[in-house]
């Protein structure tokens, strides 16, 4: 190793009068050859050539057991312009909503106003997003919220409000249809979700905050995300960390092609929480879109019952198997004609086992309308089979029960002396 370091000393110059001379010029040769590679490293196409006489032309690629992923070095140029094209062709497809409606409370009754976005997908005006976007009606014993009183959209590069109203909404999926009278619109291009990959680039376009015609980029942090909206709906989405926010719903996530692969839905938001945003993929929208705007509504089969997820922990209290908990049976249903019955446990649909009211609903949506299917029924301590016949669902949707209602579902059938407690479904499922 010494001798090594020792091959390098100054010392080791010979020791000449002219070495100066000529030392000072060969320097001023290295230093000028240096100054010009570095600049032509700054300009892309001639570093390509550079790089190009001195390696080997090959791609650099790698391939997967399922498909061919293409992994080239891409400069920033390229990046910028892949953006640049993508936002051009997407944004004149993306509309800004706003929504009016009353809010009455034990204060008084005002006015307020609600900004999403949405995406065009015909020419004459038909526009797609979120059910939260539109449909504003809720209540509590404080307040309650009435249906929007006005609806505008506003296009793009367009200071003209249209009047905008409500062709279906679909709260299970989230995705609603509005509609404008307009002609020559730009439709959005739809891409295949399906085909989407963990860290392929992605942009989200629409009216973050009342800003019309936002753009932000990212990729694609993950796929087939099973993701909560506190409520209790599930959604299967695609994962990004392309910045969304408040007034975001609804409008487009899309790829380096420009095609719209989901709708922007959700995001993750608190302390320590950065870019962790969400998008219904746009390949489970195309049959509740066709129907939105053929019927107004998404037909699909019922039960006719009023469920209630029995986890482990109430069933080993209870002494339950896992599964949905039957509270309340309609009338003329077609649980009831079923005889199906108020504390029955449906453990599976049609051989598949269900553990809560999400997987219960998805399997029987998997199902059509006027077919039979078999339900695994937990009864008086024994499984039973139970044959139903499917029915479209009415008007009035199945929900679950009140967290107070299953309480006392449960306290009466287990005669319990346990009291009674006062906080959420999950405190009351966790004594």
């Amino acid at each position: 190793m010494d001798d090594f370091n020792n091959s390098f000393k100054p010392s080791e110059f010979p020791k000449s009068k002219n070495f100066n001379h000529l030392l000072a010029p060969f320097l001023s040769g290295i230093l000028g050859a240096s100054l010009v590679v570095g600049i032509c490293f700054g300009v892309p196409n001639i570093k390509n050539q550079l790089l190009n006489s001195a390696q080997p032309a090959t791609n650099w690629k790698t391939s997967t057991s399922s498909s061919e992923i293409s992994k080239e070095l891409v400069d920033l140029v390229e990046y910028s312009d892949t953006s640049v094209a993508v936002a051009q062709k997407v944004l004149p497809s993306i509309v800004g909503i706003k929504i009016k409606y009353s809010i009455n409370s034990v204060f008084g009754a005002s006015e307020a106003e609600a900004t999403g976005s949405g995406i065009i997908i015909s020419e004459d005006g038909y526009i797609i997003t979120n059910n939260h976007v539109v449909s504003t009606e809720s209540s509590s014993s404080y307040y309650s919220i009435e249906e929007a009183s006005n609806m505008t959209v506003n296009l793009y590069n367009d200071p003209t409000e249209y009047e905008a109203q409500i062709i279906g909404t679909d709260a299970y999926t989230d995705l609603a249809v509005i509609k404008i009278e307009a002609s020559d619109l730009i439709p959005a291009t739809i891409g295949n979700s399906d085909n989407v990959h963990v860290g392929e680039f992605a942009m989200a376009i629409g009216c973050p905050l009342g800003f019309e015609s936002t753009v932000t980029s990212g990729i694609i942090s993950a796929v087939n995300r099973t993701v909560d909206d506190g409520a209790g709906t599930e959604y299967t989405c695609m994962q990004t960390d392309a910045a969304i926010n408040s007034g975001n719903s609804g409008g487009a996530l899309v790829n380096s092609n420009g095609e719209v692969i989901g709708i922007n839905t959700l995001k993750l938001s608190g302390t320590g929480v950065e870019g962790i945003g969400f998008a219904i993929p746009i390949n489970s929208t195309t049959d509740i879109v066709e129907q939105l705007i053929k019927y107004q509504t998404v037909k699909r089969p019922y039960l006719g019952i009023s469920p209630v997820t029995v986890d482990e922990d109430t069933a080993k209290r209870y002494n339950l198997p896992t599964g949905v908990y039957v509270y309340t049976v309609e009338n003329n249903s077609p649980a009831s004609k079923a005889n199906l019955q108020k504390g029955d446990v449906i453990t599976k649909v049609a051989g598949v086992e269900v553990k809560n009211v999400n997987e219960l609903n998805r399997e029987k949506n998997t199902h059509n309308i006027g077919e039979t299917i078999s339900l695994s029924i937990f009864r008086n301590g024994e499984t039973i089979e139970v044959n139903v016949t499917l029915e479209e669902t009415p008007a009035k949707q199945e929900t679950s029960a009140t967290n107070e209602e299953i309480e006392d579902s449960l306290f009466n059938r287990n005669n319990s002396n346990t009291p009674k407690n006062n906080g959420s479904i999950f405190d009351f499922f966790n004594w």
